[in-house]
């Protein structure tokens, strides 16, 4: 029988929960972060500005619990953006490239109807140890 252990990351470096989810999980080697939205965690608010400071913030947070982990961007394997406005591609993605490097990670980006509390964007992502 195979058993797998999931282990809760959590860090007061990045915003809290908002639901009934945890901030990542580890499973093995694999540690999968919850969809980060572009709240400073140290005022509770948005980042001020449009979706090039909420892009930024969001992977501030990403970067946050990774660090929490043990790990860093350049241990992401795969990302999944969602945004609120496809025309902010080009904006969203000169910020994304200044937090990764090559090999890039593999990316999912797509737009929705809406965000939790209204954001622009909503970054996800997996990284392996």
């Amino acid at each position: 029988m195979l058993i797998i252990m999931k282990k809760v990351i959590s860090t007061t470096k990045a915003p809290a929960a908002i639901g009934p989810y945890s901030q990542a999980i580890q499973v093995g080697n694999l540690v999968y972060t919850s969809g980060q939205i572009p709240i400073d965690p140290a005022t509770g608010c948005f980042a001020e500005g449009g979706i090039k400071e909420q892009t930024r913030q969001s992977l501030l947070n990403v970067k946050a619990i990774l660090a929490e982990a043990g790990l860093t961007m350049n241990d992401v394997v795969k990302t999944t953006v969602f945004m609120a406005d496809m025309s902010d591609f080009a904006d969203m993605n000169a910020v994304y490239a200044e937090f990764f490097s090559e090999p890039f990670p593999a990316r999912s980006a797509v737009a929705v109807k809406t965000l939790p509390k209204g954001a622009l964007v909503e970054i996800e992502v997996v990284a392996s140890l």
